[in-house]
């Protein structure tokens, strides 16, 4: 099992330096941030970008995989994404992990003056976006004239990747999904697969929903033609009702339940003073120390 934690943008960059090389330092095998332009009840609140806060943690650690939780085409094109994005994974010597969704349906999906998309529209978007970025992020050939797409959703015309990737063939792409066509989408471009289960429901429920998303992960390889064992499977164990720091206790029953489900990997989110997440950094400390 791999431990990953979750540092929100809020804090100023001295006490958030502070936090990602602590992170690296108690164990954690990935750190992420939420790629939002704001976030539901911390509207707010301080918030600092996604990319400017990844490359400032890449160059403060060293061993620790960053990662985006999670990137989406609210606000985002493919093409300066994906230089910005090759350009964090090279700093970080191969570190990055692209967490992609299709992206809500809050603050970030109107704050540009796009129009309310239907469900089926935000999916078609987003699976453009992922096989563009997909396209992209594996760069073109020195004698290329660039990469060129014109689609529904997003048009480029010679856009240039000049180099080599960080990672071969690309830096690895963790989808998040919970429906049929995202999971499909996440057999057939994950390296791995991320789910906050249905946070409508809490306890054993939630549980029971979340082994059955995993079950229908499976389906979705075999009818890609995929082994389901080569797919990661990334768990956030925290929502608005239940946060899996609030004790040690709840942490190692709450990662030992994923563990039994096959999940490779869990995430929580660093505690925070009041609010979501609420809770102490020396329960943190004292979970990391269980699993070092």
């Amino acid at each position: 099992m791999r431990h990953g934690i979750t540092i929100l943008a809020q804090d100023s960059w001295p006490e958030a330096r502070r936090k990602w090389v602590l992170a690296e330092e108690l164990g954690f095998d990935h750190a992420w941030t939420y790629d939002h332009l704001s976030w539901r009840s911390l509207a707010d609140e301080p918030w600092g970008a996604t990319v400017p806060t990844l490359t400032a943690a890449a160059a403060a650690t060293s061993t620790i995989r960053l990662g985006t939780f999670v990137a989406s085409p609210n606000f985002r094109h493919p093409v300066p994404f994906a230089k910005e994005l090759a350009t964090v994974d090279d700093i970080s010597g191969g570190r990055l992990l692209l967490g992609v969704g299709s992206g809500g349906t809050g603050f970030d999906a109107f704050v540009l003056g796009q129009p309310g998309y239907t469900p089926r529209q935000r999916h078609e978007r987003f699976a453009e976006f992922v096989e563009r970025l997909d396209t992209l992020l594996r760069f073109e050939g020195p004698d290329d004239a660039g990469i060129s797409f014109d689609g529904e959703w997003f048009t480029a015309v010679g856009a240039r990747m000049v180099g080599t990737p960080a990672q071969t063939p690309r830096l690895p792409f963790v989808i998040a999904a919970n429906g049929p066509k995202g999971l499909a989408l996440a057999a057939r471009f994950g390296q791995g697969w991320v789910t906050t289960g249905d946070e409508r429901l809490v306890g054993d429920d939630w549980w029971h929903g979340v082994a059955e998303l995993s079950k229908r992960l499976d389906d979705a390889a075999d009818a890609a033609g995929r082994d389901p064992g080569t797919l990661d499977r990334y768990l956030s164990l925290d929502s608005e009702k239940v946060f899996s720091l609030a004790s040690v206790d709840a942490f190692e029953e709450a990662a030992g339940r994923a563990a039994e489900l096959g999940f490779t990997d869990v995430i929580s989110h660093w505690p925070r003073r009041d609010g979501i997440y609420a809770g102490s950094e020396d329960v943190l400390v004292e979970a990391a120390s269980r699993f070092r």
